[in-house]
């Protein structure tokens, strides 16, 4: 005869079992509400001290972008004679905001001077946004559009505004920027130029420390015979007009845009600068408000652990 404790034993056990189940079923039915309590004092230090390093870090990078900008002003003050002729080829820079597209030709290509980093406030999206501007109203008069690229930044907002218009991008460039260099894009210009009945270059014209302004440099045409023959005025020698004009063209072209890279890189490192400062202002004002709220918690727990002794040292003198 089997012993009935067993029996009582296992039917107790598979009940346990069975209850334990249906708690564990209605606890996972039941929806859990996440709740945010307050910071401690632990995490705010710790954001504290995560803030004064990203302060210590933007103000190093404003005195490096400061010590750049006056390398590009010597580099750009040494060059500025030599693009003396395109300027007076060419005429001065026109600002964006005094643009006027109407009197543009049917066929254009525009030569986009931005960046290659960011953390420069909007002297990329300036350029990205004029273009657009310039694109629609083209469009709107049935004229086209094509766009070389120098930077990655430009190209990453570029593709996004104007993708099909763009035949070529330049990147991660060497810094300084070299007349080599830029003669490369120079070149490539100059090979769709013919294509085109005009070039443009849009860059950001250095003002002073704390300003610049998008511009756009338009570059006469070389080419022409008879009644538009260009330089009527001046005399060659030897006398091979042609191509004297074809090199001078295409040198006005390198020179140009160098002289637009440069300006566009002072522009850059002076509104890197203004941005790492007032980086580093917002940073300080934020260690302020967490100092605050570090010292508020602090005196409240404090405050909370004086009330408990006294409390318990009340109630064991009553």
């Amino acid at each position: 005869r089997a012993p009935r404790t067993d029996t009582r034993m296992a039917t107790a056990g598979a009940a346990r079992y069975s209850a334990m189940a249906m708690r564990t079923a209605t606890a996972s039915a039941i929806p859990r509400v996440a709740t945010r309590g307050f910071a401690t004092e632990k995490q705010i230090a710790m954001r504290i001290v995560s803030t004064n390093n990203l302060k210590k870090i933007t103000s190093s990078m404003k005195m490096v972008s400061s010590a750049k900008m006056q390398a590009d002003l010597k580099r750009l003050e040494a060059v500025a004679p030599f693009n003396e002729f395109a300027k007076t080829l060419c005429g001065p820079a026109t600002p964006c905001d005094d643009l006027d597209v109407s009197d543009w030709p049917k066929k254009n290509l525009i030569v986009a001077v931005s960046s290659d980093k960011g953390l420069c406030g909007g002297v990329n999206s300036f350029i990205s946004r004029n273009i657009k501007k310039i694109k629609s109203s083209l469009e709107s008069d049935g004229k086209e559009l094509s766009v070389i690229v120098w930077g990655e930044k430009g190209r990453s907002q570029l593709r996004r505004v104007c993708g099909d218009n763009i035949l070529s991008a330049n990147t991660d460039a060497a810094y300084p920027a070299s007349f080599a260099s830029v003669g490369c894009v120079a070149s490539e210009v100059a090979e769709y130029a013919p294509e085109y009945d005009g070039v443009h270059i849009i860059f950001n014209k250095f003002e002073s420390a704390i300003a610049y302004t998008t511009s756009v440099q338009s570059l006469i045409s070389l080419n022409g015979e008879g009644d538009a023959e260009p330089m009527m005025s001046y005399e060659f020698e030897p006398d091979t007009k042609s191509e004297i004009l074809q090199d001078l063209g295409e040198f006005m072209i390198a020179s140009q845009l160098y002289y637009s890279v440069l300006e566009g890189a002072a522009s850059e490192q002076s509104s890197r600068t203004q941005a790492m400062e007032n980086a580093s202002k917002n940073a300080g004002e934020l260690v302020e408000a967490l100092t605050l709220q570090y010292n508020k918690a602090r005196q409240s727990r404090i405050t909370t652990e004086l009330i408990e002794i006294i409390s318990g040292a009340s109630a064991l003198e009553e």
